[in-house]
């Protein structure tokens, strides 16, 4: 049953009779209530459905740092995951058809005009601990000391995310994050931003590399 909410002329949420109504964006949308094609999806199709599930799957455990992270890199009627989704769509998918990976390198869960992490590195000669560092230098001239960073280690053999949000100041230079005890011998990717103190400008998220947990 559809709920009129705005009056005889305006919208309606929820189902009526072949139409359904919901709210998108700011705006009531009102669509017909979708039928499934009778015939087998053809080749291509699949293999569109293959890279939108890859890309889809990984993102989506990263929902709470694109927000974040793409909060102002979206269109007016886009949303931050959705823009996110169409960068990486794009850019951060490797493979052949159908069998598609994540492109960990070109990922990205963060895109804006703060400085990132200057030379950002990564040293892992402590026992369960990915150790990040990065210099104080502010390559795009926006930023400051007060700066937060965001650390993310994604393992893929074990397919387990270890992120932390407002890990360390800019100011710190450094940051020795503690990961599960069973990522030893393990290889992990890892990632880097920034995000201001009053969390409005965000910097890109950067790729510092692949390293092993000793």
């Amino acid at each position: 049953m559809g709920i009129q909410h705005w009056g005889a002329f305006g919208g309606f949420q929820g189902k009526a009779g072949a139409l359904v109504g919901h709210w998108t964006n700011g705006q009531n949308v009102i669509t017909a209530i979708p039928h499934p094609s009778q015939n087998p999806p053809t080749v291509p199709q699949l293999n569109v459905r293959a890279k939108f599930r890859t890309v889809i799957g990984f993102s989506r455990r990263l929902t709470s740092l694109i927000r974040v992270g793409y909060q102002n890199a979206h269109k007016e009627k886009q949303s931050a995951f959705n823009a996110a989704f169409v960068d990486n769509y794009a850019n951060a998918v490797t493979g052949i058809a159908p069998n598609y990976l994540i492109d960990y390198p070109n990922f990205a869960y963060s895109k804006g005009q703060l400085s990132n992490g200057y030379n950002a590195e990564v040293v892992t000669a402590i026992a369960d601990t990915v150790q990040f560092t990065w210099l104080g230098t502010l390559a795009t001239g926006i930023g400051g000391p007060t700066d937060m960073a965001t650390l993310v280690v994604y393992n893929p053999v074990k397919d387990q995310l270890v992120t932390l949000v407002g890990a360390a100041a800019r100011s710190a230079l450094t940051y020795s994050m503690l990961v599960p005890g069973d990522f030893s011998g393990d290889d992990v990717h890892c990632w880097i931003s920034f995000v201001s103190a009053n969390g409005k400008v965000t910097s890109d998220s950067f790729y510092v590399g692949e390293f092993t947990v000793v």
